[in-house]
């Protein structure tokens, strides 16, 4: 029993500092895709910023410039930007 107590607090600290808020991000993740609407610029998990021209179920196209389109899947989705995000010059 005096081995037990210990073992059940950092179970649940470890819970508390871990794993909640990675289930946490997921869901907040899990929103973002499933509010996905065409028209939102967007950023991916590889820092690719487009407007999404195109949706189906799993794959999501956006257009990072005049007449470029990328096809990517849906959960690479990481942001909603909303006009956060200024454009560059093409020398920067």
């Amino acid at each position: 029993m005096q081995l037990a107590l210990p073992f059940i607090v950092m179970l649940g600290i470890m819970y508390f500092l871990m794993i909640r808020p990675q289930q946490k991000r997921m869901k907040e993740h899990q929103n973002i895709v499933t509010n996905l609407k065409t028209g939102d610029e967007v950023v991916t998990t590889s820092g690719i910023i487009g407007t999404i021209a195109g949706m189906s179920d799993k794959v999501v196209t956006l257009e990072v410039s005049k007449n470029v389109q990328l096809r990517i899947l849906k959960s690479q989705v990481n942001q909603i930007v909303k006009g956060q995000i200024q454009d560059l010059p093409a020398n920067a």
